[in-house]
């Protein structure tokens, strides 16, 4: 019992699956708390454009239809299959067996696209959640670890061996969101 065990603590098998996860949730981590943080600076931004000056009342007027205009021109153009609240997308992704499939809806570029589309949305006054495009970000960063790995065929993210990391990784960076939006200091 000794020698087998000792020799799974030294098995790269055994550990590269545990690498690469912890290598997505720390990226997750830190990406999730740069979004909160660049969206409430675009929210205060908004507020304090609107608050000062005479025409400070007025500039929504001009700033919101242009800024929806914007966000909507970059959702087709730039940033296909980001509509939506992010959640519903990566539950459909998990289900998904084509890796191309799945890129379409859980891929980098979306992931930095769902977060220019926010930030650029609460810049012209939407009134816009993060939650759902955490949950999206993440499981496009937690997909691009494991094709980084080399585990995204099997056994990937969405394989039931590491089905139940995956998604505590995904409610973790919720979590994680949830208490910094809140103002709260998370507790580790």
């Amino acid at each position: 019992m000794f020698r087998r065990s000792r020799v799974m603590r030294g098995s790269w098998r055994v550990w590269k699956p545990r690498i690469v996860f912890w290598i997505g949730a720390i990226a997750i981590g830190v990406v999730s708390v740069g979004f909160a943080r660049a969206a409430d600076e675009a929210h205060r931004l908004f507020d304090i454009l609107t608050g000062t000056g005479t025409y400070g009342l007025l500039l929504p007027i001009v700033l919101t239809p242009a800024g929806f205009t914007l966000c909507a021109w970059l959702a087709i153009r730039v940033f296909p299959n980001s509509q939506g609240s992010g959640i519903p997308q990566a539950i459909a992704a998990r289900h998904l067996h084509d890796d191309a499939d799945r890129l379409g809806l859980l891929s980098l570029k979306l992931g930095v696209g769902k977060i220019v589309l926010t930030v650029v949305g609460l810049l012209s006054g939407a009134s816009i959640g993060r939650e759902g495009p955490t949950v999206q970000v993440g499981a496009s960063i937690m997909l691009a670890a494991a094709r980084f790995g080399g585990m995204a065929q099997a056994p990937g993210p969405y394989s039931r061996r590491f089905g139940r990391r995956y998604r505590r990784g995904l409610q973790h960076a919720a979590r994680w969101h949830r208490l910094c939006d809140r103002g709260d200091e998370p507790h580790l």
